[in-house]
């Protein structure tokens, strides 16, 4: 017996980590595979998906909703039916299946109706083929009804109430089933020993990012990075890591259905930003840039299921911390290009020096203990101060002061 979790929000990587412990459970010719459901919904195009491999598996599927305090609802229901056990932990419920359309309330009609006619056949095909209550079964995608474990019983939507794994294994063993090709089976559970599914590094990865708020995080925290490499070339470890979190935060946002004028505000809102560290704006652009990126981040995932929202408080935990953090390396930034050039022949303009004998206009003088070749724009004494007011190659534009005192006041 193979056992694998469906435990957070159906996404295509679920899709995928059931189809991997269906192809393990193959070759190991376990007996069958127990799928532990604890989910609020998801995503109906990756619900369609393991539809499809559950009919397909070439061993039987056991859905059980557990431990107690679990949920099926919404996609999960369509999970729960579509096993050839269905089963639930008391104190558990499921149901709800009314499809939550992406677009909200501004969808047209018409197209509503499809959506849900087409969920609806779906539950019809599902519960028709594992003979269960076909009219109640549809009561969820038309009627988002609710059930508990023992009403889900009483009105035949599932084959059993077990309190954990191994009393659903005793309570099925010797029981036959009808496959979803019209193959009857008799379940064999000799031994009651049950496997772990253990994901790969890479469905693990994803699993572990494949929520749109941790995305978010990723996608910001990449782009902050990035942000600090073009402010202080050089440093290299911001850039790199940076480009690796933006890749996986993409990634992760790829699974989700994507608002595109929310991404345009993201976008805009780091154009924004890039901007402000190019021109002194006073904060006009930072600001800009903040109230975008926190509506680009509300508005990112199209969708009107709450557990794939980007959560208010999540957007303001990203957005305010990157504001002011890219506001501090822009003032670090100006500050140091209003800093006085110190070093190289910039940093000759605006020095004190003494004739080395007269410019009239041209001659030498001292600056900063060395000899230069200079021009004046007037005739000037031997061992007067001067000040450099420019520099030509080898150079210097000098003038006249008053006296070195006076200069060194200004």
């Amino acid at each position: 017996m193979i056992a694998v979790d469906v435990d957070g929000v159906i996404h295509p990587v679920t899709a995928e980590v059931i189809a991997s412990a269906i192809e393990q459970a193959k070759s190991e010719q376990a007996d069958a595979v127990l799928v532990r459901l604890s989910t609020p919904g998801g995503l109906l195009d990756a619900t369609r998906d393991i539809v499809e491999q559950v009919f397909r598996s070439p061993v039987p599927i056991l859905m059980w909703v557990g431990p107690s305090g679990a949920r099926a609802a919404s996609a999960g229901f369509f999970l729960l039916e579509c096993g050839d056990v269905a089963a639930m932990a008391p104190g558990t419920n499921t149901g709800a299946s009314h499809p939550v359309l992406i677009g909200g309330t501004d969808m047209d009609p018409v197209m509503k109706q499809k959506i849900e006619n087409d969920a609806a056949a779906l539950m019809r095909s599902i519960a028709e083929h594992r003979s269960r209550n076909v009219a109640v079964a549809e009561k969820a995608v038309r009627e988002s009804v609710s059930w508990t474990d023992r009403e889900a019983l009483d009105q035949h939507l599932i084959d059993a109430v077990a309190p954990n794994e191994q009393a659903l294994l005793k309570q099925f063993n010797g029981h036959e089933v009808t496959r979803f090709d019209g193959r009857h089976q008799t379940l064999h559970f000799a031994d009651g020993a049950i496997e772990p599914y253990r994901p790969s590094a890479r469905q693990r990865l994803f699993l572990a990012i494949a929520d749109p708020n941790i995305a978010l995080l990723l996608l910001v925290l990449g782009a902050l990075g990035i942000y600090a490499e073009f402010s202080s070339p050089g440093l290299i470890a911001p850039g790199v890591i940076g480009a690796i979190l933006v890749l996986l935060g993409l990634t992760a946002l790829s699974m989700f259905p994507i608002d595109w004028l929310g991404a345009a505000l993201m976008i805009l809102a780091f154009v924004f930003f890039i901007l402000e560290a190019k021109f002194a704006t006073h904060g006009v652009l930072t600001s800009g840039g903040a109230i975008a990126m926190l509506l680009g981040a509300v508005m990112l995932i199209d969708t009107s299921v709450p557990e794939l929202r980007i959560h208010w408080s999540t957007a303001l935990a990203v957005t305010v911390p990157f504001a002011l953090i890219t506001s501090f390396l822009f003032t670090i930034a100006l500050r140091a290009r209003r800093n006085k050039v110190v070093t190289g022949q910039g940093a000759m303009v605006g020095q004190l020096g003494v004739a080395v004998g007269e410019l009239n206009p041209r001659g030498t003088v001292m600056v900063r203990g060395e000899y230069w070749n200079a021009v004046a724009p007037s005739h000037v004494a031997a061992d007067a101060p001067i000040r450099v007011t420019r520099i030509d190659g080898l150079t210097l534009q000098v003038s006249a002061v008053a006296n070195q005192t006076a200069a060194k006041e200004e």
